[in-house]
């Protein structure tokens, strides 16, 4: 039997893996109609069907009111972020690439990341920011930076 940390960890790579995907085909969806707003609106339209589909599969029960409107007005911004990446990503990967945009990306997710968990900040379980840990970060950081950095194709 597959360990759930496995799964986790294969069900976050191809999460990660899916993003530069979705970058790609949405600048290019919208350099095809010629309209950037237009091409972020049917992502969110899609991603809403689908996600209403998800909920009616998984049958979760609907949340209390009284629940929701207990919630800090700051969870509910995730959606104005993903808005702001899919913005952001929809316009930059025609203009810089995808390999450009997406670097830049996982470097500022690693960072950020990093200080979240060591901090414990937005109630997250504290990892803090050991000496193998950091060394760790840096290379990540240092192999997207080195990849950006990479010449041309059929420079070497």
């Amino acid at each position: 039997m597959i360990k759930p940390a496995l799964l986790y960890a294969l069900w976050a790579a191809t999460a990660g893996a899916l993003i530069p995907v979705m970058a790609a085909m949405n600048g290019r969806l919208g350099k095809t109609i010629g309209n950037a707003p237009y091409s972020v609106l049917a992502l969110f339209i899609i991603a809403i069907a689908g996600a209403a589909i998800y909920v009616f599969v998984s049958k979760a029960p609907l949340p209390s009111l009284t629940l929701i409107a207990k919630a800090p007005p700051i969870y509910f911004t995730g959606g104005l972020i993903v808005l702001f990446y899919v913005i952001s990503v929809t316009i930059l990967t025609p203009q810089f690439g995808v390999a450009n945009t997406i670097f830049f990306v996982v470097v500022a997710q690693i960072v950020s990341a990093t200080v979240i968990d060591h901090f414990g900040l937005f109630g997250v379980d504290i990892r803090t920011l050991g000496l193998k840990r950091t060394l760790g970060i840096l290379m990540l950081i240092a192999g997207v930076i080195l990849a950006r950095a990479a010449p041309a194709s059929g420079e070497g």
